[in-house]
């Protein structure tokens, strides 16, 4: 028996593999904690009970698992699955986005995040950009901020009138009864958090040369308007809160335990079970006598710094 085909050998194989699979979601909580230490002397962010790193993983992980079944069943049934994030700018949106999608397949499970309009869309029905990314039988679509910028950042910066507003609210209801009636299912979560943390997250981004791109002149400028995002806020609970697509709040200052929170509570939503699945067998390579691996160059090749 050669080294390479020992039962051990193999064994540490499996563990690296799995241990690489893993090294993702460590490298961001790496960061996240890289930060906090950093910035410790540059705020007076209250000192808060975390989550037990050993439990958010342990539960991360069997969640993200979750998914992946839950991915499989929305293809089996042509289920359309649409997700919508929302929340203060550094509610934590995006990071659960990416613990959501992280071992998912892309072409399942899309992420939409627009950018402002265009002055095409601009004289479009308000809906009509989005709708041409509404997921189809076998899909699940998050949306990294929706339509309701019309009842927060356009509102709050005067990007619209109050008439734009009153249209939107009387519109944005009708407009998911038809989403839902469609076959769509629809869950909509806003991103909690206080005025305090929304504070110290900004200072995080101010200081850390690798987080400053994620903070914006229109964050910044959002950061001195938040009584007006507040009343806002209320404002589109209280009328687009609708029956066949009611909001969903998650108390974000604590972004492990929002991420685990929001993630149990989408799977809980959508009943779904295993998928039958055929048995993959591997088959035997097939070898030629007459094939001939040829070398090539040397200078192709990425340099190996590492």
């Amino acid at each position: 028996m050669t080294f390479s085909s020992s039962p051990s050998f193999e064994m540490d194989r499996v563990k690296q593999e799995i241990a690489d699979s893993f090294d993702e979601e460590l490298e961001m909580e790496i960061d996240e904690s890289r930060l906090e230490t950093m910035l410790k002397d540059l705020s007076d962010h209250p000192e808060q009970e975390q989550i037990d790193r050993r439990v958010y993983f342990r539960e991360l992980f069997r969640l993200q698992h979750e998914l992946v079944r839950l991915q499989d069943w929305v293809q089996y049934k042509g289920l359309k699955v649409l997700v919508i994030f929302e929340g203060r700018d550094s509610a934590g949106k995006g990071g659960v986005i990416k613990r959501i999608t992280q071992r998912l397949n892309p072409r399942v499970c899309r992420v939409v995040a627009l950018p402002a309009p265009t002055e095409r869309e601009r004289s479009q029905w308000y809906f009509q950009r989005y709708a041409t990314h509404l997921p189809a039988a076998g899909e699940i679509v998050l949306f990294d901020r929706s339509w309701y910028n019309r009842a927060g950042v356009e509102r709050v910066m005067g990007f619209c009138n109050e008439d734009d507003v009153e249209e939107f609210f009387r519109s944005a209801p009708e407009f998911e009864r038809m989403l839902v009636r469609s076959g769509i299912i629809l869950l909509k979560y806003w991103f909690s958090i206080t005025d305090d943390e929304q504070q110290f997250r900004f200072l995080m981004r101010i200081h850390d040369p690798l987080k400053q791109w994620k903070l914006s002149p229109m964050d910044v400028e959002a950061r001195r308007r938040w009584e007006d995002y507040t009343r806002a806020k209320e404002a589109m609970l209280e009328r687009t809160h609708i029956s066949e697509a009611p909001w969903w709040i998650v108390e974000a200052v604590d972004k492990k335990r929002a991420r685990l929170n929001c993630i149990s509570h989408l799977l809980a939503q959508i009943p779904y079970d295993d998928v039958p699945k055929e048995e993959v067998i591997l088959p035997d390579r097939v070898r030629h006598e007459d094939y001939i691996r040829h070398p090539v160059p040397r200078e192709m090749y990425v340099p190996e710094t590492f």
